[in-house]
């Protein structure tokens, strides 16, 4: 298959994929967002699956590629529904920590343009220790950050179900194509036909 087919761009789009999740991974772990940090390691290894795949030619690993796509199409959505609160889903509950802390996103302290205001805490004197109160000046809430980052895996990630549909259709007619010629037969019909080269079995003609 050519290399300007939809084959070397299904390539480009795991590659894509694998640079935004690592991206995502990073801030993640950044966050303590333990859920989304196992989502996006599982994507991570179907992805690296069907980019082998698509360069080593073998369907059936595109196929996985193609079946996890739309599954984490729908993890993006609940994740875009999660930061804007969609059905009754809240963006300060515990659930992407698993209950485990308290923390939130990394961009919601750290986000474009934001200040974090400490003050000492009340009560303990002689203690340097600090308490968080609130963040300004931020240019954007950072669930938007996050709702931007879902987005766009959901694009990269349709377009890459789309091309792996393709590639698979391509890569079975091929096969199809391949095998219907004899590509796969050990014994080609054209051995059929041969005559025993063995002069033993030659029959010989005497003139009359």
């Amino acid at each position: 298959m050519a290399c300007c087919t939809g084959r070397c761009t299904l390539i480009f789009l795991c590659a894509l994929q694998l640079i935004a999740a690592l991206e995502r991974q990073v801030f993640d772990f950044l966050g303590y967002q333990w859920a989304p940090i196992l989502a996006n390691f599982l994507h991570i290894i179907i992805v690296i699956l069907g980019l082998f795949g698509t360069i080593q030619y073998r369907p059936r690993y595109i196929v996985v590629y193609a079946i996890w796509t739309a599954a984490w199409v729908t993890w993006n959505i609940f994740i875009i529904c999660f930061y804007l609160e969609v059905g009754g889903l809240s963006k300060d509950s515990e659930l992407l920590t698993f209950n485990i802390s308290r923390h939130q996103s990394w961009w919601s302290e750290n986000g474009p343009g934001c200040v974090r205001k400490e003050m000492p805490m009340v009560g303990l004197k002689g203690l340097d220790s600090h308490s968080y109160v609130s963040v300004i000046g931020c240019a954007l809430e950072y669930r938007y950050i996050e709702v931007m980052h879902s987005a766009l895996q959901i694009l990269v990630a349709l377009v890459g179900f789309v091309y792996a549909c393709y590639v698979v259709s391509v890569f079975t007619e091929e096969e199809d194509s391949f095998d219907f010629i004899g590509g796969f037969d050990p014994f080609p019909l054209y051995h059929v036909n041969e005559k025993p080269s063995n002069p033993l079995f030659k029959q010989t003609y005497l003139p009359a």
